[in-house]
């Protein structure tokens, strides 16, 4: 004698069944969604609520209620619907008026917002100040720095020297060249412990100071590779200096393309006496307060963080030697620097960057 209700038959289409099928396969992620493809599967095969219970090792319970599931709202209704949870706290309102207040504010007593100083202006916790903050990228304790150029050419400037770089004449050499002043030969007063795990190299703060020297450098664009030479001055004597030894070393049937800035080394009488003398070198000045647009320094920045930051060096010799060995062993291998930011791409920048300036009332 058949008890309860007959229930209705379960029908699905073939595409159902292919996609019911892979999930069923999955052997690790996702059991839950699995599980109930299995079910549905069964069902759809004739078995009965009970006799899929007992195959999948369920109750007749979670059956009916996936097989009804399914007869509903189709393979949508196998996902997880999504779960109550506490009521928000933080409603939009307060969350603007906390990235208002950090943008357009400044406290009584300090010259930017803390996490402490917000919450107790908005009624908020510390905590929930700084997830909004953190959602909206704010950091008001940083501060960077900029300088605006005021050479009355930059426009002009800036479009010859990029130009240089990403469109630089044939058979040309185009060479980023500069001065890498006052570099000091630090040493420390005791002997450094050595990096361990879970532990950092670690030196006294005193150091002792024994001379400094100065680096004329010059960047090939195309190549990479540096020529330089280090001096114990820099006055526009070093400077010839290096500039005979440029000559030295570059092919002499080929027109050379200086890239420098108008330090008064560059501008001397007898300077510009040696580059009349030799005319197949023709000069490009970068803009006063520019000297990012010269290639040269990017190489800088990895030879003072690579070899001079961390070294330890007892004499001005040895940082002599350490700066040339770098550059040898950097001449091996070298890589250019690509320049891929366009002349109006730069200009645009500094126009936002003028007018975001100007609006900022300090």
């Amino acid at each position: 004698m058949r008890t309860g209700r007959p229930k209705k038959p379960l029908e699905i289409s073939g595409e159902e069944r292919e996609k019911l099928e892979t999930w069923a396969r999955r052997p690790k992620s996702s059991q839950r969604l699995a599980l109930r493809s299995r079910i549905v599967l069964r069902c759809a095969d004739g078995l009965s609520n009970k006799a899929v219970a007992e195959e999948l090792g369920v109750s007749a319970v979670t059956v009916g209620k996936w097989r009804e599931r399914f007869r509903e709202h189709r393979l949508e209704g196998l996902a997880d619907e999504p779960r109550p949870g506490a009521p928000r706290k933080i409603s939009d309102a307060m969350v603007e008026e906390v990235v208002t207040r950090t943008l357009e504010t400044l406290p009584a007593d300090a010259t930017h917002w803390s996490t402490r100083s917000m919450a107790r202006e908005v009624g908020l916790t510390q905590n929930a100040v700084w997830r909004i903050w953190q959602a909206f990228g704010l950091k008001p304790h940083l501060s960077g720095t900029f300088k605006l150029s005021a050479d009355p050419f930059f426009v002009e400037k800036v479009r010859d020297i990029v130009g240089l770089y990403m469109n630089p004449p044939d058979r040309a050499i185009v060479l980023c060249l500069d001065e890498k002043s006052q570099v000091q030969a630090l040493d420390r007063t005791q002997p450094l412990l050595p990096m361990r795990p879970g532990m950092a190299e670690r030196r006294t703060h005193d150091y002792v100071r024994h001379g400094t020297t100065s680096l004329f450098a010059a960047l090939d664009v195309a190549t990479g590779k540096v020529i330089g030479a280090c001096h114990g001055r820099h006055r526009h004597q070093e400077f010839l200096r290096f500039m005979r030894l440029l000559d030295e070393r570059l092919p002499r049937d080929q027109e050379v393309h200086l890239i420098l800035d108008k330090y008064a080394t560059h501008k001397a009488p007898a300077v510009k006496r040696w580059f009349a003398q030799h005319p197949r070198y023709h000069l490009h000045f970068t803009p006063t307060s520019a000297s990012w647009l010269n290639l040269v320094e990017r190489f800088f920045s990895e030879l003072t963080e690579r070899r001079i930051r961390h070294g330890v060096f007892d004499s001005v010799q040895a940082l002599k030697d350490a700066i040339m060995a770098y550059l040898d062993h950097h001449n091996e291998d070298p890589k250019p620097f690509v320049w891929t930011a366009s002349a109006d791409l730069i200009l645009q920048r500094v126009k936002r960057l003028c007018e975001a300036s100007s609006q900022s009332g300090h």
